[in-house]
């Protein structure tokens, strides 16, 4: 499953997107494991589980909350608040 960081989440991240295998039940599980799995904080002091308490995701495409289920999902957006938008 390919998770695609925006803006804030990509700074805080450090890269645009990540490869992830698909073992997770829903989005709340591989928020979870990606928040413990890298704990940096990015230039503006924000981990990336302070990043995702702000934002929106998409899988495949489709607005989801934390409860979704990622059966069969092929790809996440995190897309935090963007100014002016």
């Amino acid at each position: 499953m390919d998770i695609h960081y925006f803006a804030a989440a990509r700074a805080a991240r450090g890269v645009p997107q990540e490869t992830v295998e698909n073992s997770y039940n829903t989005l709340a599980d591989l928020l979870q494991h990606l928040s413990a799995a890298h704990t940096d904080t990015s230039a503006a002091g924000m981990t990336l589980g302070e990043v995702f308490d702000r934002c929106t995701f998409l899988i495949d495409g489709h607005s989801a909350q934390p409860t979704a289920s990622l059966a069969d999902a092929t790809r996440v957006d995190v897309l935090p608040p963007f100014a002016g938008g």
